[in-house]
């Protein structure tokens, strides 16, 4: 099993663990390496750095950021980023700025649908109010009593043609990319499986044209091992890890106890065929590749 945890969030963006928090659940449930990888931000990284050698753990700086790619909405997480460079922070700064306009027109939205009191709902849930988000206003749906849960929110709501689905032009793939690398960083596309399912799915041709840009704008790595793949896009994506060139990476995305695909904890191992980001990458994971990929 790995202990490595390349992928997670705080309250800092959609998680609902403070940093310190987040950090002491991973210790507890066996994590030796962990990544805090908050939609857009990084202000939860020094907190969360903090607390990691407090539980004696390696503490990874990283960031997950969202991109718009034709008609996808992708998410590229950043391994080992310097979080005060300069194009780095204004990229993030720049990405966060339409979020609060968003949520006003989802609100909006959903009152249309007979949903009231959104705005001021989501917010109570945004511990950082500058992230505003789906995943608060699902929280407040469910509070609400209008789902059971917040998986089954996306399910009814905030989703391409239900209320409260607002869209919204992220960053570019090659920007983001080029942010995360000026910044000694590593580019991972996360969790893959997530945009070959769904409503808005794409289908494997299409996947293979955004491995090749995203290879060919700087993409160093891909996400194979992630909290909602199944056992076999385990080794489907280990595939085109393969096929593309890319190191392996792995992480929970996790959010909080009660709402996330997979616990902070072991994950399962890679597939034989891959060669894991730490491995691919010791000068961004120094003490890391003196551990070992797996315990």
């Amino acid at each position: 099993m790995l202990d490595y945890d390349l992928h997670c969030h705080s309250n800092i963006s959609d998680g609902t663990l403070a940093p310190a928090e987040l950090v002491a659940r991973a210790a507890a449930r066996g994590v030796k390496v962990l990544a805090l990888t908050d939609h857009d931000d990084i202000g939860g990284l020094v907190e969360a750095r903090a607390a990691a050698a407090e539980h004696g753990m390696s503490f990874i700086n990283g960031v997950e950021i969202s991109v718009s790619w034709r008609s996808h909405t992708l998410h590229i997480v950043g391994l080992g980023i310097d979080p005060d460079y300069p194009p780095l922070a204004e990229g993030l700064r720049h990405v966060r700025g339409g979020r609060g306009e968003r949520a006003r027109k989802m609100a909006d939205d959903l009152a249309k649908a007979g949903i009231g009191g959104a705005l001021q709902g989501a917010y109570h849930y945004a511990g950082n109010p500058n992230m505003i988000g789906r995943t608060h206003f699902a929280r407040y749906l469910v509070e609400a009593g209008h789902c059971k849960d917040v998986k089954s929110v996306f399910n009814r709501y905030l989703v391409k043609g239900k209320p409260g689905y607002i869209p919204h032009q992220w960053a570019a793939l090659a920007d983001v990319i080029g942010w995360i690398r000026g910044s000694g960083g590593v580019a991972v596309l996360a969790h893959p499986g997530r945009y070959m399912s769904g409503r808005k799915h794409m289908g494997k041709q299409t996947m293979r044209e955004l491995l090749a840009e995203f290879v060919e704008s700087g993409g160093q790595a891909i996400e194979v091992v992630s909290g909602s793949h199944t056992p076999e896009q385990h080794a489907e994506f280990a595939r085109y890890a393969e096929e593309f060139g890319l190191s392996c990476s792995c992480g929970s995305d996790f959010h909080g106890p009660d709402e996330s695909y997979r616990d902070l904890g072991r994950l399962p191992d890679f597939p034989l065929s891959c060669r894991p980001v730490w491995q691919a990458f010791p000068l961004i994971f120094p003490i890391i590749s003196l551990q070992g990929a797996e315990s």
